[in-house]
């Protein structure tokens, strides 16, 4: 089908010969919590060090294993502190038209919700964000009509679930690709939003539907991959072009072993669908960062399907490895730590999202003028 007259369309970069065309390696920060009272009660004690801004140390039975990443961050991290680190660059990038991703990985109980959405007098991430997003567009150009979309989501058992409908009523959503949107979940809701705190009602009012349940390393486990989708559609009044930009906040469900969480019944069934998607997750990540692979198994799961722009596509990510210091976990954190090391080595491709007006394509290919 044609495009009506003053309909926009997509024009992206080539890799090369513009300034808004990136290539940018995954960012990986490891974030490590503080021993729970839990393990304190235990007699857990801590085996992870930050050594320095880029080092992680762990003593495995006299053993010390280093790992080098983008940034570390240690106990004393406050959550201010912790997301200036994490977003004060992928924000500016989301501004100037490019997508991103913030997704927190690690095992049950290692602090992956407390980062991305915190307490309310302790505040992740995530609701933090929504008043960067916001600032931003108060303080940007007159000449700009920004529109702002939210969409949450879980992944449950394999299924997504649209966490905006009340009781996820309705078809469960599906994966799609057409050559106009690239990946995306089809009968996904949208939310307008036009301020921080009717952002955060949103996500608040979405998240308390999330599928939650208690186990014995976290009274409160998420049971689901959890993803919030914000939309930055930013409008040049005077050019009539529109630049689209997508971000991805991701708090995926904790990896875990069913003989430390003590897994039974439906929580054992929910284990073994999370521990298959996360392990889909690693696969997808190992052939993304093996040069010699030759197929990437995106649509094994729907999560690694979903985030397929986010690993090894149009994306700047920053990957988030939460970790427990407790020497109860140290395997656990071992294999965080390594699979943040294999992470690191996955390079994205960037382009800036522009949909030009029809006059701004004749300009660009030459159109043939009228000779007076």
């Amino acid at each position: 089908m044609s495009p009506e007259p003053n309909s926009p369309r997509y024009h992206f970069s080539q890799a090369g010969k513009t300034l808004d065309h990136v290539d940018a390696h995954v960012q990986v920060i490891c974030r490590i919590r503080p021993l729970s009272p839990q393990e304190e009660e235990s007699g857990d004690t801590s085996v992870v060090n930050v050594s320095d801004d880029h080092t992680v140390s762990v003593n495995n039975k006299g053993n010390e294993q280093r790992f080098q990443f983008d940034r570390a961050c240690g106990p004393e991290t406050t959550q201010q502190a912790f997301y200036d680190i994490v977003t004060e660059e992928m924000l500016r990038n989301f501004f100037l038209g490019f997508n991103g991703t913030i997704l927190a990985y690690g095992q049950t109980g290692a602090g992956k919700s407390h980062t991305m959405f915190g307490s309310s007098s302790d505040q992740g991430i995530i609701p933090r964000i929504s008043h960067s997003i916001f600032s931003h567009i108060t303080e940007g150009p007159s000449d700009v009509e920004y529109t702002v979309s939210i969409s949450l989501m879980e992944i449950y058992k394999e299924q997504i679930k649209d966490l905006l409908k009340p009781g996820n009523k309705g078809k469960e959503c599906t994966v799609h690709e057409d050559k106009v949107n690239g990946v995306f979940v089809k009968g996904l809701s949208h939310a307008f939003v036009s301020s921080a705190n009717e952002m955060n009602e949103v996500v608040h009012q979405g998240s308390k539907r999330r599928t939650v349940s208690s186990t014995l390393m976290n009274v409160e486990s998420s049971r689901s991959h959890s993803l919030i989708q914000i939309v930055l559609s930013q409008k040049n009044i005077d050019k009539g072009s529109i630049t689209k930009s997508t971000l991805f906040l991701v708090d995926l469900a904790g990896s875990e072993k069913v003989d430390k969480t003590g897994a039974l019944g439906l929580s054992l069934e929910e284990a073994k669908k999370i521990n298959l998607s996360l392990s889909v997750l690693s696969l997808v990540i190992n052939s993304l960062s093996d040069s010699k692979s030759t197929h990437v198994p995106y649509r094994d799961s729907k999560l690694t399907r979903i985030l397929q722009e986010s690993l090894g596509g149009n994306s700047r990510t920053t990957l988030i490895t939460n970790c427990s210091p407790a020497s109860s976990c140290v395997s656990e954190t071992i294999s965080t730590l390594r699979f943040g090391n294999r992470a690191k080595k996955i390079k994205n491709s960037l382009h800036v999202n522009t949909e030009l007006s029809v006059d701004q394509l004749k300009s660009e290919s030459g159109f043939p003028r009228k000779i007076e």
